[in-house]
């Protein structure tokens, strides 16, 4: 039992916390004993996550607004620290990814990319820092990139993820002399409603070719029991959300001398779509 809650009395900050990765990432900082504060856009999908919590014998606390409002952010961040008194875990994990070229692409939807995936990442690393270094924290800031921000021409939204990895070198470079540990995670292909704007024949193609069948509309969350399908029938080909959020809670267990600092969680192989 000592080892399920190593995280037992720290602070963790999850952004995107609604679905996906970032609510995988809450359940498993949760079973791992730390007092979670999550965020995300959709209350009602917080509350679910929550309630989750409270079933793993855990304590979350959750409040919905767009990442994009720097001081909802700063002002988050610093709720979580004063009402628990520390602050020890911050996952980066909101981002979203519009696919076009760019030749075609929709300026404000960059924009957007731009202050999600970016923006928000260089202010919540921020707020966060400077509240570990006030509970002199054995502190981790963790963001989730993509394996994305390592291929050439990945679009708009490959870019943006290019610069979280150069934020997270440059963080880790600052960072040496504190007692506070910078951990870049770079996901494959996952099962998870992050291909929500991608268009519709593009997702049906991934469900048809692992045998389910699923409506999917552009723009809406397919529910978390067919996301779960879709992972266990393609797990040689999409990594789960939770094999993600493993990751994270072995980076931010290490003894804060030895930094964990670039992690790629991928599946086996490359999933191969329908032509």
């Amino acid at each position: 039992m000592a080892e399920a809650k190593a995280l037992s009395g720290r602070t963790a900050i999850v952004t995107g916390a609604s679905s996906g990765i970032g609510r995988a990432i809450a359940f498993r900082l949760t079973e791992a004993g730390a007092h979670i504060f999550i965020t995300g856009r959709t209350k009602s999908s917080l509350d679910e996550v929550a309630h989750e919590a409270d079933k793993l014998g855990g304590k979350a606390t959750t409040h919905a607004f767009d990442i994009r409002d720097v001081k909802a952010l700063q002002d988050f961040i610093a709720r979580a620290a004063k009402e628990t008194g520390r602050l020890d875990i911050m996952v980066n994990n909101a981002g979203l990814e519009y696919p076009s070229s760019i030749i075609e692409g929709d300026p404000e939807r960059w924009r957007e990319m731009l202050e999600v995936n970016v923006l928000s990442l260089l202010v919540g690393s921020q707020a966060a820092i400077r509240a570990m270094r006030a509970c002199r924290a054995h502190g981790h800031i963790v963001n989730i990139s993509s394996v994305a921000g390592r291929t050439e021409a990945s679009g708009v939204y490959g870019s943006t993820k290019w610069a979280v990895n150069s934020i997270a070198t440059s963080l880790r470079k600052e960072l040496e002399g504190d007692s506070i540990r910078v951990v870049n995670i770079m996901p494959g292909a996952t099962a998870t409603n992050f291909a929500r704007n991608f268009p519709p024949e593009f997702v049906q193609g991934i469900v048809s070719s692992l045998g389910l069948k699923a409506d999917f509309k552009q723009g809406e969350q397919m529910p978390p029991e067919i996301i779960d399908q879709v992972a266990k029938a393609g797990k040689l080909f999409l990594a789960s959300a939770d094999d993600v959020a493993r990751a994270v809670v072995y980076a931010v267990r290490q003894p804060i001398e030895l930094n964990i600092f670039e992690m790629v969680v991928r599946p086996q192989r490359q999933l191969q779509l329908p032509a």
